[in-house]
């Protein structure tokens, strides 16, 4: 299936893009982001297990065990704080 990933702030400086489509066998957001780690380089480092990631599916903030469909954009954002 093709997705449309959107990577924003931090982790969209470490890639080198905004956005990207992607064919992938990915089922859910957490396989997703493992293919991606699994890129190595910059996807790996910004993506990181154990790094705080934040992703939204749909424009909706998601668990990563949200199940991914055709045409399915996913956002990944760094941890945001405000003051």
């Amino acid at each position: 299936m093709k997705v449309h990933l959107r990577y924003f702030a931090s982790i969209r400086e470490a890639i080198g893009t905004g956005s990207e489509s992607l064919e992938t066998s990915a089922t859910t957001l957490v396989a997703l982001r493992d293919e991606l780690i699994a890129r190595g380089g910059a996807h790996a480092e910004a993506l990181a297990r154990g790094k705080p990631v934040r992703l939204a599916l749909n424009q909706t903030m998601s668990d990563e065990t949200a199940a991914l469909s055709d045409g399915a954009e996913v956002g990944f954002f760094p941890p945001v704080t405000g003051g």
